[in-house]
């Protein structure tokens, strides 16, 4: 099948098959014999496997669906396989790269994983990819809708209707059994794990809340669709559910507590409408929510939290600082934390910590750019270091008194000339995506050509997979060989002088070579 050859699905046969996965040489006795019915309360003690690409789930409640276990891995990347052990209440799920297992595996080592509101347990599999029969057609059929979206390839036949319905950005939300009040916030910040949040418009029709919700992309509207219909926001009530709409674009007039468009906060709150504190619902997440919030937080920050976001108890969530642990503070500056976390918002300061030079504070426009930024960076490796970004108690960073020297920890960037999202309406609100391996180059100029641009990027200390220019050779992308090195490139070369006063722009794409 044209552009999902990739994708291959489905379950063992024969129990000789079968018992690779309980063999005492797999390592994975000790996890299938203490894990057999799901049910035992402790957690099996096995020695952990190093990372691979494919993940061994337990624990999953008896009536999880296929397209479950696979809406846990869609948020960190493409899935490319999934094998069920029903009798066993485990899954294995096989990743297309081992940069989105790990992130995943990272993520989920914060905020349990919670499949039906049943905590589930994720681990490295001692296999490196998964070896099955296509025999199961339904599970087949969803793995290829799914990547067929995600890829932009050649859908076959059997998918079309799927693709169809997911080719408008555009999601309709129900709120069903609403004991509590949802706010406009607090969908904001559940579905923009998934991607761009562009626009929601929130209404009341035949005495139901609904929504609707729109996304930079149509592939993020599946992934959250897919993730997201029949979950409960909080503890056994405010159910979703989420259709795709035949809208395809959203016209927001005000940004107020009912409609918000943001990528014009120049717009006004029209009718005096005041605009809500994401913490007035605080009273309204005493219990878990949905995908695992941890209490007691507020209720954006509950959001945020469910979002795949971690937050602390007792911190607000309506902060724009971030705490960064875990980095490399030989080699760390301000500035290249900025250039990092401006991918996704306009950094206003950083600064590094004087007694914890491993730990730095940065302050985002707002609230939404800081959860933007943690839910992409979180868990990705910066200088060789796997990075942990999670909300500050802070609400600014402060700079140093007047005459105090600190050694250049702390920066001030204002009214720097760098910021991607200054200007409302901009195209960059829709090309934020997850950092990949596959870079975007933009203002490249007329004499510069794909043996400068591969040895531009070889020296900044990896290895040039593959090269595109664009038709008008403006622009191009570049891929490296992990998501590592992109990081690495795109902190060394965006802003890079080209010569003419020329500066090249360097973004994450969501495309591959």
């Amino acid at each position: 099948m044209d552009g999902i050859s990739d994708v291959a699905v489905g379950v063992k046969r024969g129990s000789d098959e079968m018992s690779m996965y309980n063999s005492p040489n797999s390592g994975m006795s000790s996890i299938s014999d203490g894990a057999s019915n799901g049910s035992d309360n402790k957690k099996p003690r096995v020695e952990a496997a190093p990372p691979s690409r494919v993940l061994h789930i337990r624990k999953l409640p008896s009536e999880a669906s296929e397209t479950e276990v696979i809406a846990l891995g869609l948020p960190f990347g493409k899935v490319t396989n999934i094998l069920t052990l029903k009798g066993k209440n485990q899954a294995f799920l096989e990743m297309g790269t081992e940069e989105a297992a790990i992130t995943m595996v990272n993520y989920y080592n914060t905020v349990n994983p919670h499949v039906r509101n049943v905590p589930v347990f994720i681990q490295y599999s001692n296999h490196k990819e998964l070896k099955t029969d296509a025999l199961n057609q339904r599970t087949q059929a969803v793995l290829q809708a799914v990547s067929a979206v995600q890829s932009s390839g050649s859908p076959s036949s059997d998918v079309q209707e799927v693709l169809a319905a997911a080719s408008s950005p555009v999601l309709r939300i129900i709120i069903d059994n609403m004991f509590y009040p949802v706010t406009l916030d607090v969908l904001q910040q559940i579905f923009s794990k998934f991607g761009t949040v562009m626009k929601i418009i929130t209404f009341t029709k035949n005495n139901q809340f609904q929504a609707l919700l729109q996304f930079s992309d149509p592939s993020n509207a599946n992934q959250a669709k897919l993730a997201l219909d029949g979950q409960n926001i909080y503890n056994s009530c405010c159910t979703l559910r989420i259709d795709f709409s035949k809208l395809v674009n959203l016209n927001v007039k005000y940004n107020n507590d009912k409609s918000r468009d943001y990528t014009r906060p120049d717009l006004p709150a029209g009718d005096g409408q005041p605009s809500i504190d994401p913490a007035v619902a605080a009273a309204f997440s005493k219990e878990n929510s949905l995908l695992g919030a941890l209490n007691p937080l507020s209720a954006a920050a509950a959001a945020a939290a469910a979002a795949g976001r971690v937050a602390l108890a007792g911190q607000t969530g309506s902060s724009g600082v971030l705490l960064v642990s875990n980095l490399n503070e030989e080699m760390v500056t301000p500035q290249s934390l900025f250039t990092l976390f401006g991918v996704y918002g306009d950094v206003q300061r950083v600064k590094i910590l004087y007694n914890k030079k491993d730990s730095a504070l940065i302050q985002m426009s707002d609230a939404n750019q800081a959860q933007l930024a943690m839910s992409h960076l979180n868990g990705q490796k910066m200088y060789g270091k796997i990075i942990r970004v999670t909300l500050s108690k802070h609400q600014t960073v402060a700079l140093p008194r007047d005459g105090l020297d600190d050694q250049g920890l702390t920066k001030d960037f204002a009214n720097s000339p760098l910021h991607r999202f200054k200007k409302p309406g901009s195209k960059n609100f829709q090309n934020i995506f997850p950092p990949s391996a596959t870079l975007h180059l933009s203002n490249i100029p007329q004499d510069v050509t794909e043996d400068d641009l591969r040895l531009l990027f070889s020296n900044s200390g990896g290895t040039v997979k593959a090269f595109k220019f664009f038709q008008d050779r403006k622009m191009a992308l570049i891929q490296m060989s992990t998501v590592e090195e992109a990081i690495q490139a795109l902190i060394d070369l965006h802003n890079c002088n080209m010569g003419g006063n020329q500066h090249l722009r360097v973004s994450f794409s969501k495309s591959t070579i």
